[in-house]
């Protein structure tokens, strides 16, 4: 394999990792609703849609080769991405709390 050919995987691998955080973040709710059966088939469902979307991608870029350090990029990916995220969704939570905080003060006044 081409050294052009690893480093287009890490790169993929790296950045499939992050979109692979943000779309579990925000499906966060269906993954871990309260009930069993509904959890258990979306899990599945949601698992092998994206392992398999990972590795027609990769079989695109280098015949489907998987090697671990790929799968290290991935993680990597995955971690960096998951504390950014719940950075970025915890300012937003704040900010949203202050503002509905705002309105009804400024209701009240009415």
């Amino acid at each position: 394999m081409s050294l052009q050919v690893q480093i287009n995987s890490f790169i993929f691998s790296f950045f499939f990792g992050i979109i692979f955080s943000m779309c579990t973040n925000l499906n966060y709710r269906f993954l871990f609703s309260k009930k069993l059966g509904f959890k258990i088939l979306f899990t599945i469902i949601y698992i092998f849609d994206f392992s398999l979307l990972y590795f027609i991608i990769m079989k695109k870029i280098n015949y489907g080769i998987i090697h671990e350090y790929f799968l290290i990029s991935l993680g990597i990916g995955y971690i960096i991405s998951s504390i950014y995220f719940d950075k970025k969704i915890n300012n937003l939570k704040q900010s949203v709390k202050r503002k509905l905080k705002k309105v009804s003060i400024k209701r009240k006044n009415i």
